[in-house]
């Protein structure tokens, strides 16, 4: 591992203070998996109180960040670096963070605390790795596995049940045997946890790129967190069109959009209202109406585990319309033109690769339809690049135009909605004399 100049410098200022001090954690989980950390957390001897007067000595901004629990920050250039001094946790009465925190010289204590082997390593640029519990060995094995009693563990901090989760989502890795069966007996703790918290774990793990084998293997946990999904578990939907049942459907349709909020959220709920809406009728199964009760049901979801008001919106949106059907054998130009007017480019992309999702997860006889989804895809992109005429302020013409020719009030709307028409149809080319003979024309007549 070669550490970055503004850790290793925070290094070399405690240990000439006489503190022993390591990188740890997830930068050194990321180092030996080859990746580049996005943040350097450390972790010493010093207490905070020390840390923090070495450091403001060599003319390093901290922040006293989380005193109660032994962390300061210290930022250089602009950048943070947690520090938190070697620990030892009391109870954890609310199955999130300790009630209490002692200080201690020991390294080792403080890595038995952690959650997981493969996040209870530590490094020195010149002692070199420290690794108590094996965590390099499951990194080779591709193992999340708790450090000590994995009930214990859980029991502690029940936001670790998803944190293994979404380690294994976004890794590729298996839960040892003992550790999913106690993250399975702890799922109840998750209630306890700040839905914000839970937010993120879920966002993250929906977003690996093993997120669908995680939501299958795992699913009662997720129903604990999502209770919505629960009904849609083994929920038959006796048609031709599908193989899977609502839930399985629903995950493999994560697996097939990108790996962004937005759709693995939008994909994981598309389908949340049809159990709602199921009737049988002459031996097949229907869920009429589905959409709207999905997106009801989404707004739960999202106003429950506090969504920005951003990502609200666009799940909203995608779940809203998520059967356009965009990819049946015949799209013509002018629909895609009034769907660009409405939804906008980059949404109309995304709800294309929605359909997409939606169809990879449909019974297999139902995939020649994905050969239609590059050429609308291209379609699209081509109008988009073309700025074509999609919305009245795109006209060659305005209101003050039409005023000149005698329009007023309700007649101008009327008139622009008119020529918007005719061209997103293709009937006019959207050019200034074109449009106003129409309207002179439509006048006279």
């Amino acid at each position: 591992m070669t550490l970055p100049p503004e850790p290793a410098r925070l290094i070399t200022l405690l240990e000439q203070a006489g503190f022993s001090v390591y990188v740890v954690g997830g930068c050194v989980r990321d180092s030996l998996l080859g990746k580049q950390p996005e943040d350097w957390d450390l972790c010493t001897a010093a207490t905070p109180q020390q840390a923090s007067e070495i450091l403001h000595s060599a003319g390093i901004t901290v922040h006293e960040t989380g005193l109660q629990h032994g962390t300061i920050t210290a930022v250089i250039d602009g950048k943070a670096y947690e520090i938190t001094s070697f620990r030892c946790d009391g109870a954890y009465t609310d199955h999130r963070r300790p009630d209490s925190v002692q200080f201690t010289q020991n390294l080792h204590e403080d890595l038995a605390r952690r959650d997981f082997t493969i996040n209870a390593m530590a490094f020195h640029p010149q002692t070199g790795l420290v690794d108590p519990f094996g965590g390099q060995a499951d990194l080779q094995a591709g193992v999340i596995r708790c450090v000590g009693e994995p009930a214990q563990r859980f029991a502690e901090d029940a936001l670790r049940i998803l944190r293994a989760l979404r380690f294994a989502a976004t890794l590729g890795f298996a839960i040892e045997e003992n550790t999913a069966q106690a993250a399975y007996h702890a799922r109840e703790y998750l209630l306890h946890i700040a839905h914000e918290r839970v937010q993120v774990e879920l966002t993250k793990l929906l977003c690996g790129s093993h997120a669908h084998e995680i939501l299958l293997a795992h699913r009662e946990i997720i129903f604990a967190v999502l209770p919505e999904l629960a009904p849609l578990n083994g929920f038959d939907q006796h048609t031709p069109w599908h193989c899977y049942d609502v839930y399985e459907h629903s995950c493999v349709a994560v697996q097939h959009v990108p790996p962004t909020p937005a759709l693995r959220w939008a994909a994981l709920l598309h389908d949340i209202g049809k159990p709602a809406c199921f009737f049988m009728r002459d031996g097949t199964g229907h869920a009429h109406g589905h959409p709207a009760v999905s997106v009801q049901l989404t707004l739960q979801v999202c106003e429950r585990l506090k969504f920005s008001r951003k990502l609200t919106q666009q799940v909203h949106t995608l779940v809203e319309h998520h059967e356009l059907r965009l990819l049946e054998d015949d799209v013509a130009p002018a629909r895609l033109r009034r769907l660009l007017g409405k939804h906008g480019g980059n949404l109309l992309l995304q709800l294309l690769q929605l359909n997409r999702a939606d169809v990879c997860a449909q019974h297999p006889d139902k995939l020649y339809r994905l050969e239609n989804f590059e050429p609308i895809q291209q379609a699209i992109e081509q109008l988009i690049a073309e700025q074509s005429c999609v919305t009245r302020a795109q006209l060659a013409v305005n209101g003050n135009d039409l005023m000149a020719l005698g329009l007023r009030d309700k007649q101008l709307g009327q008139a622009l909605d008119e020529l918007l028409h005719q061209v997103i149809e293709g009937k006019l080319p959207n050019e200034r004399e074109y449009l106003l003979t129409h309207i002179q024309q439509s006048r006279s007549d």
